[in-house]
């Protein structure tokens, strides 16, 4: 089989789901995963055949999709700042946003010459903790989460990598005091409103795991309440706290960070909304 009859079946199989475009990445992201076969590949070789069983791979993947499975879940790892990571149903697929919070903390540290220490709270599949492993080999990184398969996952992705990384199962909301003090604390909590479920694709919905998303509509600044509470303590003079918030929720979180007597840094992501935090120890 032609391979690009295969591509004409994915845009008519998925296009009432997805943007033509979207199927389109989708497509190349499997060919390139299952067969090294790249987009410019077929657009330098429209010809390019396929056999049975790699056909069979593509329809396997293409009813995957058609429920909803997260691309990356199907082809097992995502990118992120540069780095692969394994991804599956215990953790975070890592959004886009997430890399701009942690270049936000690579630009403030990269000239820094101590050895910084750093803790990552919810750390899922430990894309935050690794990336600022490889780009501030100077720190001391520690990642926590209260899910031992998220650890699991975040053990092996840090596999292959050189650095100073330690993974600690911890829930935050029964924690006291941190262990240590810290220049940088980071954290990605769970954040969104079960009223705002029906804003949600199914691919999210229906396979990122509940736990690192949902908090309850009476009370969804609950993590950030208790992280913020915590660093007054564990941050070391001139410490940071960094935050990816939930651009609906900006202002109370600005507003509750502020009142525990911290400064605060506002930035909007790429799309134009408010989605994390820079909180300075004064």
């Amino acid at each position: 089989m032609k391979l690009k009859v295969q591509k004409e079946i994915f845009i008519k199989t998925l296009e009432k789901d997805y943007p033509v475009e979207e199927v389109f990445s989708f497509f190349f992201l499997l060919t390139e995963a299952l067969f090294g076969i790249k987009r410019i590949d077929l657009a330098l070789d429209p010809e390019i055949q396929i056999d049975e069983n790699q056909a069979q791979r593509l329809d396997s993947a293409l009813k995957r999709l058609e429920s909803h499975e997260p691309i990356q879940h199907i082809i097992g790892n995502t990118a992120f700042l540069g780095l692969t990571f394994k991804v599956d149903r215990n953790v975070l697929v890592p959004r886009p946003e997430t890399e701009e919070l942690v270049q936000w903390i690579i630009d403030d540290f990269s000239s820094e010459n101590k050895t910084l220490k750093i803790l990552d709270i919810g750390t899922g599949s430990g894309c935050i903790a690794i990336s600022l492993m490889k780009n501030l080999p100077q720190a001391k990184i520690s990642a926590m989460d209260i899910s031992q398969a998220a650890l699991n996952i975040a053990s092996q992705n840090a596999e292959g990598h050189t650095g100073n990384l330690e993974f600690i199962r911890q829930d935050i909301l029964q924690l006291e005091k941190l262990p240590e003090t810290y220049d940088i604390i980071v954290s990605n909590p769970p954040y969104v409103r079960e009223l705002e479920k029906k804003e949600m694709h199914k691919n999210v919905l229906n396979y990122d795991p509940p736990s690192a998303l949902y908090v309850k509509d009476e009370n969804p600044l609950i993590f950030y309440n208790k992280i913020a509470d915590l660093a007054k303590y564990a941050l070391s003079p001139g410490g940071k706290l960094y935050f990816e918030i939930n651009q609906y929720l900006a202002t109370e979180t600005v507003k509750m960070v502020q009142e525990k007597g911290f400064k605060t840094e506002l930035r909007k992501d790429m799309f134009g909304n408010f989605r994390m935090i820079k909180v300075d120890k004064l």
